[in-house]
């Protein structure tokens, strides 16, 4: 099928990229589970790898189940193409390594999950890259920690842990202002929640491992270009915009317009990083896809019942669903994210840290795992785990204080999640 736009996103998130096998006429798309492809001959070997001919050679670089994939995600978020790797987290270090030199920053979001938070802190330093953390809620303050320096803003469209909702448009905002592009960490959302590039977005990145596969089976995760950032107008990149030793003075933006980006994070990204995705991680995703917006319409209606419930328990001190009418970004959730502020959310236990351990141990039905967006409910205590390695100061900037427990609602009869929460609590705070 042609990806046309006139296509509604449940049919997309069937048929996007997907054709039947021209080999054996295969209607599911089959795992192409093979290293390298045979060429025709000397000259399409060549031209392949000039990037003057778009095929397959090696599958670090390209493969034709992982590649199914890449369009249907680009599709679902209105992007001109999308680059597959190994996981979330190397899909951010996909999204900064065509931007950055040593010695540039980012400026990043103080709500940002606790593994990003110590990537961009800590890790990123090892390129010589840099990070300022800003409050989103104030864009003067991004504009502020600005300087000749700066190549690109990084925030969660749905912040993990809190569930805080990010105005985009006002971010985009100061992105365009200061001609770097802003990239949106669209896991918890998904695109069918929100689309960033409608909101001013340029790029987007996905954990895939979460809402977008939906069972927990596979760690992957995906960079998406929107195709509107003009790479030449300000001369920040010079990677998309100067000649490319490697390919003989090619250059990207003036080679590929609009798909530079995208064309960069294979032939450059995945050939020198080989932060791959696997075809079976691919497949796997791929099936979890078809059910995407069924699952996210069942998460956040579940989300909003646990929520509202748990907003009324004296056993608790607040909740901070975004989706509830008391909450301060209700009119923010109606505006940008009209399907529902999704299913992550946090709230705080009365009897602090030793109530959240004893309330983590003693569910049933959700399962303390270090994971979000499963089918199944999920808790954890971030202060404990996801984001342990934050200072104190850190923690509660990230919406992970001590006294505070994440929750990943699924799919399940939010009855029962509400009974076992019930029973749970009464353990944590007798």
């Amino acid at each position: 099928m042609s990806d046309s736009p006139s296509y509604g996103f449940d049919t997309l998130q069937i048929h996007a990229g997907s054709r039947p096998d021209p080999a054996t006429g295969a209607r599911q798309t089959p795992i192409y589970q093979t290293t390298a492809y045979v060429f025709r001959d000397a000259d399409h070997a060549a031209a392949l790898f000039n990037l003057q001919e778009v095929g397959y050679i090696y599958s670090r670089l390209t493969n034709p189940t992982v590649a199914v994939l890449q369009e249907r995600i680009a599709t679902l978020e209105g992007g001109v193409g999308a680059v597959g790797c190994s996981s979330g987290h190397a899909a951010q270090i996909m999204a900064l390594f065509p931007l950055m030199r040593p010695g540039d920053n980012i400026i990043a979001s103080t709500r940002l999950y606790g593994g990003t938070v110590t990537q961009f802190s800590q890790t990123i330093k090892r390129f010589g890259w840099s990070a300022t953390f800003v409050d989103f809620d104030d864009a003067a303050a991004i504009e502020a920690a600005a300087d000749e320096n700066t190549k690109a803003i990084f925030c969660e469209s749905i912040c993990n842990p809190g569930g805080y909702v990010t105005d985009l448009a006002s971010i985009a905002t100061v992105a365009n202002k200061l001609d770097v592009p802003l990239i949106v960490d669209n896991t918890s959302a998904t695109p069918y929640l929100c689309r960033p590039f409608d909101h001013g977005a340029h790029l987007v990145v996905h954990s895939t491992t979460k809402y977008l596969t939906g069972n927990g089976t596979v760690t992957g995760g995906v960079v998406v270009d929107s195709g509107n950032f003009d790479w030449t107008k300000a001369g920040k990149h010079p990677s998309l915009i100067e000649p490319e030793p490697a390919y003989h003075g090619l250059k990207f933006h003036e080679t590929f317009g609009p798909m530079a980006f995208t064309f960069h994070g294979i032939a450059i990204g995945l050939r020198d990083l080989g932060m791959t995705m696997s075809p079976n991680t691919a497949f796997q995703t791929l099936l979890g896809m078809e059910t995407l917006s069924l699952r996210m319409e069942r998460h956040v209606e579940n989300a909003m019942k646990v929520a509202a419930w748990l907003e009324k328990d004296p056993r608790v001190d607040y909740v901070t669903y975004a989706g509830l009418p008391s909450s301060p970004y209700a009119d923010r959730v109606k505006k940008h994210y009209p399907k529902g502020a999704g299913a992550l959310f946090t709230f705080a236990v009365k009897g602090g840290y030793e109530a959240c351990v004893k309330l983590v141990d003693n569910v049933e039905i959700f399962s303390h795992v270090a994971n979000l967006g499963d089918t199944r409910s999920l808790i954890i205590h971030s202060a404990s785990t996801t984001h342990r390695q934050l200072t104190p100061e850190q923690q509660e900037a990230a919406g992970a204080a001590p006294n505070v427990v994440r929750l990943s609602i699924g799919i399940e009869d939010a009855d029962d999640l509400i009974k076992d929460l019930d029973q749970a609590l009464a353990a944590a705070t007798s």
